[in-house]
């Protein structure tokens, strides 16, 4: 199994390095094309929900990105230094109460865009999985 890792400060310009990281990942290791936007996609907001949530936007604590990637799957873990979330009681945005609500809609596109979504420690950290 092949991995690699970075860490990033809480801000939220920094979601281009996450970008570039991807980028990079995805020709080293030939990661299929049918499945680069929905990481993209998912890593990002994953990441972005990290800095924002998990970090409140401060620049002292890191987002740790680690990517996994065995023959027929890649992983991607997410972990931030705030105080979790809880991941069992999420409100459905397509629920017509839930629409004019802003909470949800980034883990409803990573639970729809990956294979599996996996969340540890009280929240703080998110397993994305693709299989290829």
């Amino acid at each position: 199994m092949k991995s690699i890792k970075i860490s990033i400060p809480s801000l939220i310009d920094n979601i281009k390095i996450i970008e570039s990281f991807i980028d990079n990942a995805r020709e080293k290791y030939a990661i299929n094309e049918d499945i680069y936007g929905n990481i993209m996609i998912s890593v990002t907001e994953c990441v972005t929900n990290a800095i924002l949530h998990g970090n409140n936007l401060d620049g002292n604590k890191k987002v740790d990105l680690e990517l996994h990637l065995d023959d027929n799957l890649v992983k991607f873990i997410i972990k931030d230094e705030g105080e979790g979330f809880d991941y069992e009681n999420l409100i459905d945005p397509t629920e017509p109460e839930n629409l004019e609500k802003t909470g949800g809609r980034g883990i409803f596109i990573m639970k729809h865009l990956s294979d599996e979504v996996k969340f540890d420690d009280s929240g703080r950290k998110t397993t994305l999985t693709f299989y290829m």
